[in-house]
């Protein structure tokens, strides 16, 4: 403010503040650029910034106030006394050191805050890598947990699947014998008359039929199950790959962000980003989650690895089976043809001999009816001698010795020829046996025979293969 008032010089000498407290009020408060002509010379300040001496400053004051002075001095004696004057000076200075005291103080515990909050924000970054590394740690791990069970799961699924080959190709294998086996039952229904028994070979064909049956139906459900476990397997599996993969992408966030630094690229501000909350788990239900993952994967692998415990045992079960099953019908059919031969064996020999027999009964009878034959002219000449003797005259009608010869010789003869013709009604009636027994035996010989080909050649001729062990077990 520029000086219109009258100024007094004060008695006593102290009328101006330290230089100090001068120099730093007018550093402080002289605008710049402002004119030099009021309170101050072109030499108050030197090139060298110091401060000029008393003498020189009081001289050019009291020249620049008197250059102002006022004419009319009345009008100073109405405004503040000395010691107003030297009070707001001592107020001015309290108030100048409580100010620098609080910006001092403020100063220092601005700084200080600045230091407390400087370690502590770096101390929390510290912290925060630190947890980000902790939580890197816990990523890896549960990624190695995952990884080596997706390897596991995938290798069981693939001996899963190994094995559910092998048992769709040794179901498959059980075709052929069960065709074979009811092919046989048909050709034997073929078979005729007595020989149409239900012997052993058809109990053993039947029970083979239901082995075989009983074999397919055990195989279909295991399939069934390891076509669903194939399933569990992959789902399981699916959970984990899918988990690792979320794994992964987590652990690669996470690494760029535990080494982020202050002057690293890319940083920013997001501002409010802190009040979103877009998090779905936490560390428990978090790790709980990839475990129960695990667990899932581990009981599926264990399942299916019973499951193929049970398929290995049910091959190498109905294989066995199969196998004692068609050795046994195999002696069957060994034993009942042997019979089937001996019996035709017994039939030919019975029926060459029957043969042989009609052809000497047959000669029999052509003698019989030859001897009946020579008797006819025996029994004339006897006959025709009693009949000519009848003729003689009177006495002569003698009943001699001729005559009684005669009459023997006719009755011997007619009963020779009534026991002829006996002998000869039994032996065409045993002809006619013999015949008959012929027939029959021709009858069950072809019936033989007939059984003895069905058995023999189109039976053992098809069970002559059965698949091999490892062929019902599905290695090949």
């Amino acid at each position: 403010m520029e000086m219109t008032e009258s100024y007094v010089r004060p008695k006593t000498g102290h009328f101006l503040p330290a230089i100090s407290t001068m120099a730093s009020s007018y550093r402080n408060t002289r605008p710049a650029g402002h004119n030099t002509n009021q309170w101050s010379t072109s030499s108050y300040h030197k090139n060298d910034g110091t401060v000029p001496t008393l003498q020189r400053a009081i001289p050019d004051l009291l020249r620049t106030v008197t250059m102002s002075y006022p004419a009319n001095r009345s009008t100073m004696s109405t405004r503040y006394t000395p010691d107003d004057w030297f009070k707001s000076n001592q107020g001015n200075y309290r108030q100048s050191e409580a100010s620098r005291h609080s910006a001092e103080r403020l100063r220092r515990d601005t700084m200080r805050l600045i230091q407390d909050k400087e370690q502590l924000t770096r101390r929390m970054q510290e912290n925060t890598s630190k947890d980000i590394g902790e939580r890197l740690n816990d990523i890896a791990f549960w990624r190695s947990e995952l990884s080596h069970e997706v390897d596991n799961v995938a290798g069981e699924t693939v001996a899963l699947a190994e094995v559910k080959r092998r048992l769709e190709r040794a179901l498959a294998e059980t075709e052929r014998p069960l065709q074979v086996s009811q092919e046989c039952m048909y050709h034997r229904d073929k078979r005729m008359a007595i020989d149409l028994v239900h012997d052993d070979v058809e109990k053993d064909l039947i029970k083979e039929v239901e082995v075989i049956k009983s074999c397919q139906t055990r195989m279909k459900q295991h399939l069934e199950r390891a076509t669903a476990q194939l399933a569990l397997n992959r789902a399981a599996q699916h959970e984990l790959e899918r988990d690792l993969s979320d794994k992964v992408t987590a652990q690669r966030i996470d690494d760029r962000c535990h080494h982020l630094r202050n002057t690293s690229d890319g940083i920013g501000f997001f501002r409010g980003i802190e009040r979103l909350d877009p998090s779905v788990s936490l560390p428990e239900s978090w790790s709980k989650f990839t475990d129960n993952n695990v667990l899932r994967s581990q009981g599926q692998r264990a399942a299916s690895r019973k499951l193929r415990d049970e398929i290995e045992a049910l091959l190498n079960g109905t294989s066995s089976e199969m196998w004692s099953q068609f050795n046994n019908v195999n002696v069957s059919f060994t034993s009942r043809v042997a019979q089937t031969a001996d019996a035709r064996n017994s039939l030919q020999a019975h029926l060459t001999k029957t043969q042989q027999e009609i052809f000497q009964t047959e000669m029999l009878i052509e003698s019989l009816k030859k001897a009946l034959r020579d008797k006819d002219n025996p029994l004339k000449v006897a006959q025709t001698r009693l009949e000519e003797r009848t003729r003689r005259p009177n006495v002569e009608l003698c009943r001699d010795n001729p005559h009684h010869r005669l009459v023997e010789e006719v009755r011997e003869i007619e009963d020779t020829i009534r026991k002829l013709q006996e002998r000869l009604l039994d032996a065409e009636g045993s002809l006619q046996s013999l015949l008959r027994t012929k027939v029959t035996l021709e009858h069950d010989l072809s019936i033989k025979v007939n059984s003895l080909f069905l058995d023999q050649e189109k039976c053992m001729s098809i069970r002559k293969t059965f698949p091999s062990v490892p062929r019902l077990t599905g290695y090949t």
